[in-house]
């Protein structure tokens, strides 16, 4: 199986579905990783270190799960879903061949986000399916799938710390808030870890369960034998 991954930024897909592509390297998958911009304007060094030492980062994290970086290099801050972006788009998901592309979802909370979204939503076309991440926060997104990523928390939390330039700290909590939260939601078993996606079935793809990870375990849902309702 093929996996695409497009944030962005060079840190998102660390933080967004990391613990995903784990799942997906433990399958045997092939997976490309591509960075939509170059993340110039993340930080306050200069724009054309900045933007070199990031895409160093996100090549390391990459390097992890043994992962193909792709970098786009639009400028930070200024992607539009435009012929350009789309282009290039198309010619990314031609030449990787996915079988699923997972990017960010259409009402995330940066522009650059929200314009990737909906490049690839046209980029792809008839060819793939296309699954949308949990936005940050979880802000306004309701998930129809879940991937048990409980055996990768560790190595995702490392994937964002690469991205040193980019204070990773908070960004490894908020993660791991989330990504429990999801579980929760889910009723995974206690302790587990959980990534959100959302999926929206469109003409030809309906189904794309047999392309994820599996969901975490359930816990079992039973009454509670020690309550005892008075009779009478």
């Amino acid at each position: 199986m093929k996996i695409l991954a497009l944030g962005a930024h060079p840190d998102d897909i660390e933080i967004f579905m990391f613990g995903t592509m784990a799942a997906y390297a433990a399958q045997g998958a092939e997976l490309t990783f591509a960075v939509a911009t170059d993340g110039a304007r993340g930080g306050k060094s200069d724009p054309t270190v900045l933007a070199r030492f990031r895409r160093e980062e996100a090549t390391a994290a990459a390097a992890l799960l043994g992962a193909t970086p792709r970098f786009l290099d639009f400028p930070d801050g200024e992607l539009m879903a435009d012929a350009a972006l789309i282009g290039a788009l198309k010619t990314l998901i031609r030449e990787t061949g996915p079988d699923l592309v997972i990017t960010h979802a259409p009402n995330d909370y940066h522009a650059d986000h929200r314009a990737l979204s909906d490049g690839v939503r046209i980029a792809a076309s008839f060819g793939v399916p296309v699954v949308h991440a949990d936005t940050m926060g979880g802000t306004g997104f309701s998930p129809t799938h879940y991937v048990d990523i409980s055996a990768y928390g560790d190595i995702k939390a490392k994937a964002i710390r690469m991205h040193r330039s980019q204070g990773p700290e908070q960004y490894v909590d908020r993660a791991r808030i989330q990504n429990e939260f999801r579980a929760g939601q889910c009723n995974g078993v206690s302790g587990s870890l959980a990534e959100a996606f959302r999926f929206e079935p469109r003409f030809p793809f309906a189904d794309i369960r047999a392309l994820l990870p599996p969901a975490p375990p359930l816990r079992p849902v039973m009454p509670n034998p020690n309550i005892v309702i008075p009779v009478g």
